[in-house]
């Protein structure tokens, strides 16, 4: 940087540090404003200034998220505190009556307790009733509680399964949902507005709920289990987070023994000690689960990411444990449900697989497709059943209008005790699954980058030199989804459709500097030609030569 640069970052950094409440994050950026002061423009120092006050945090659907730290570009009491006062002013400007209660709710990761505290004090200062969760706990209480409660608002302190040194802070409305567009451009514009942090009004920190709408919550949860079997051997792990306490209340009330929770991570820990990722989906986050279930023989591992809104589930095998993909977990849930007798809207996002759609039409219920993320999901008219690929399922979307680590838990144990009491188990169902619609076999490709130009470049060659074939298979047609349809709004993405029902779709991830591919290939299953096992080494060979294509499109 030159001196210039530097020195109107010097200016606005030192203007930050003087509005920061927090002593910590405030110490931290005057170290760093001083080792800039006394080094070089190009010193480590100078980026790291420069990196904080690139820009601010965005605000979209997702609401925040980012590393903790002082500045603009990190998450700290600062960006929090505007963040509150921002939604506050948007809840007045759509006509929130003053008085109207707003839901606060978070985790157990660093300084998750005291962006809540924050919150609280800027809703009572702007006329708001603040109500507190009385503890760390999983999200899909919080949503649970912003209809039980009459809220206007919901806000959750939560990172859900990013690295320990991130935080993050989701928005719901009245309806229990995550905010869409355009509330969120609109509480943006809000949030831009919003002075230095000494002029935001401050009341008291508001009522801390007592453990009656933890119960309410629990009990609704438990509802969901029908009568039936429940000699089920589990082994369970909330991978640090706050899913514990909650997860084993549900399967007691639901009538099943307490399972074996992994000891190491058993306990809320936000350094998350024992994973790189605390994150199901990621290699060797299961690892210590799969290896105490082997050693305890049990029929089912059962996880949830650490605010318990995602559920994981493995199973043992010839080959020794194996993670149940998303889809088979949202198929096996489906199909459960409407054995059940559950009628209403089945859906799933796009990059789902396409069996939930069949299995529901074999039932004679409607079916909807959304843009990925539950804020589209949960709010599909007449919803009776939704999931989404990235372990995500809204099983009561009665009472929880997002995503339910907890419930969908409950029912995954529910449908493995009822299996295991015929003497089949959950495999057998998938294997069901396809003979009856054939085998849908899914996959992933992410492509990380350093520089998220790359991602706008790669996006922009694939729509003007689309591949003709993947794996063999011919691209038969494209939709560019960023140009909408009567079905789905706008998004940055792109779906071929290939020969033989295969597809891909390609988009930028949400949340962290990825492009992602999603594949699914459909492989009929014929008794003659080897039935299911012959049909998943058929699928396999097919996901692996989409992918080689994939990579080669994508650059890598």
């Amino acid at each position: 940087m030159d001196q210039q640069t530097t020195a109107g970052l010097l200016e606005e950094a030192r203007a930050w540090a003087q509005d920061d409440p927090d002593d910590a994050t405030r110490a931290q950026l005057e170290e760093i404003i001083a080792a800039v002061e006394a080094g070089p423009p190009d010193s480590p120092a100078a980026a790291d200034l420069a990196d904080r006050f690139h820009g601010t945090l965005e605000f979209g659907t997702a609401g925040l998220r980012g590393a903790l730290g002082a500045g603009p570009n990190r998450m700290n009491r600062v960006v929090v505190l505007r963040a509150a006062a921002g939604l506050a002013a948007y809840l007045r400007d759509i006509g929130s009556p003053a008085g109207s209660p707003v839901v606060i709710g978070y985790d157990a990761r660093h300084n998750s307790d005291v962006f809540a505290t924050d919150t609280a004090e800027v809703m009572t200062g702007a006329g708001f009733k603040a109500q507190l969760m009385p503890r760390p706990l999983p999200t899909p209480l919080l949503a649970y509680a912003i209809r039980e409660l009459g809220c206007v608002a919901g806000v959750m302190v939560t990172a859900s399964h990013n690295p320990p040194e991130d935080n993050g802070y989701k928005v719901y409305l009245g309806d229990g949902s995550q905010i869409v567009p355009p509330a969120d451009s609109e509480i943006a514009a809000h949030i831009a507005a919003v002075g230095s942090v000494s002029s935001i009004p401050r009341g008291g920190p508001g009522k801390v709920l007592d453990e009656a709408i933890v119960d309410r919550y629990y009990d609704t949860v438990a509802d969901l289990a029908a009568d039936g079997p429940r000699n089920l051997s589990v082994v369970y792990t909330p991978l640090h987070g706050v899913g514990g306490t909650s997860v084993l209340q549900v399967l007691e009330t639901a009538g099943f023994a307490a399972p074996t929770v992994v000891p190491q991570q058993e306990e809320p820990d936000p350094d998350f000690p024992t994973v790189a990722f605390p994150n199901p989906e990621e290699a060797g986050a299961m690892d210590l689960a799969m290896t105490l279930a082997s050693e305890q023989g049990a029929d089912l591992v059962v996880a949830n990411d650490p605010d318990a809104d995602r559920c994981a589930a493995a199973v043992p095998g010839p080959h020794g444990w194996r993670m149940l993909r998303g889809d088979e977990v949202g198929a096996l849930l489906g199909a459960h449900l409407v054995a059940r007798g559950r009628r209403g809207v089945f859906a799933c996002s796009i990059v789902s697989s396409s069996l939930l759609g069949k299995i529901a039409a074999a039932a004679g219920q409607p079916y909807e497709e959304t843009l990925t993320g539950f804020k589209w999901i949960g709010r599909v008219e007449g919803l009776a059943f939704g999931y989404e690929e990235a372990l995500g399922y809204c099983c009561d979307p009665e009472h929880v209008r997002d995503k339910d680590g907890v419930s969908a838990l409950l029912l995954i144990c529910e449908l493995a005790a009822s299996a295991k009491a015929a003497g089949r188990s959950l495999t057998d169902l998938l294997d069901d699954l396809a003979r009856e619609h054939g085998l849908h076999a899914t996959d992933q490709l992410s492509v990380r980058v350093t520089d998220l130009s790359e991602i706008g470049a790669a996006m922009a060659r694939l729509r003007t030199s689309p591949p003709s074939s993947l794996g063999g298979l011919s691209v038969l047609s494209v939709d560019d989804l960023s140009l909408g349809s009567p079905s789905l709004p706008p998004t940055d993405g792109l779906r071929y459709h290939l020969a033989d029902d295969a597809r891909v779709i390609v988009r930028p991830s949400g949340t962290e500097p990825k492009l992602k591919a999603y594949l699914e290939v459909v492989i009929p299953v014929s008794e003659e030609d080897g039935g299911v096992d012959a049909a998943r080494i058929s699928a396999a060979g097919r996901l692996d030569a989409i992918t080689g294509d994939l990579k080669v499109a994508l650059g890598r």
